[in-house]
């Protein structure tokens, strides 16, 4: 069975105040939840795997019944880079979190590949990663859109226009990236 991989951050579910603080074009916070959920499931399938690179939802405590009934509404096999806001006060993954169904352990990076290509994921930006003068792709998110790739990185926030609220593949995050490139 063809597997795809999917890559999205900072979905902050539950966090109202996301709406104007990074021009998130919905009425309320239920209906960009609901619009996230449903643009995941339109293009994920059970079987994919979709990464996601942190901050996951807000007011984690207070909204752990919601936040775990939108988590299970979403496909795919999911992973988690953790971000700031994934992580209680002493900075251990939240308990909310930690009790979801990951396909791994949550980690703050990983370096997979996709494609043949390699790849570096994190919630935050480095301006150097692991094999970035070999041709390496990083992936973050956590600046939302305010803070421009180098190289062969990008923010793969679900605010970024060519995101648009919907866990996207390689191919679709790396066109541009790759023009010139030696394969």
């Amino acid at each position: 069975m063809f597997v795809t991989k999917y890559y999205v951050a900072d979905t902050h579910f539950c966090h109202p105040r996301i709406l104007a603080m990074c021009n998130r074009p919905f009425a309320s916070i239920d209906e960009h939840d609901e619009a996230i959920v449903s643009r995941w499931n339109s293009v994920v399938r059970d079987q994919d795997i979709v990464y996601h690179l942190g901050d996951v939802a807000f007011h984690l405590a207070l909204n752990s019944e919601r936040i775990r009934w939108l988590f299970n509404r979403l496909k795919g096999r999911k992973h988690l880079i953790i971000g700031n806001h994934d992580v209680d006060k002493r900075g251990n993954l939240h308990p909310v979190l930690a009790a979801l169904d990951w396909a791994a352990r949550p980690e703050h990076a990983v370096r997979t590949k996709d494609g043949g290509h390699d790849l570096w994921l994190a919630h935050y930006a480095a301006r150097t990663w692991p094999g970035s003068g070999y041709g390496s792709f990083h992936f973050y998110g956590h600046s939302h859109g305010k803070l421009p790739g180098q190289g062969l990185s990008r923010d793969v926030g679900v605010d970024l226009p060519d995101v648009d609220f919907t866990p996207r593949t390689f191919e679709e995050l790396t066109k541009g990236l790759t023009k010139g490139m030696i394969k």
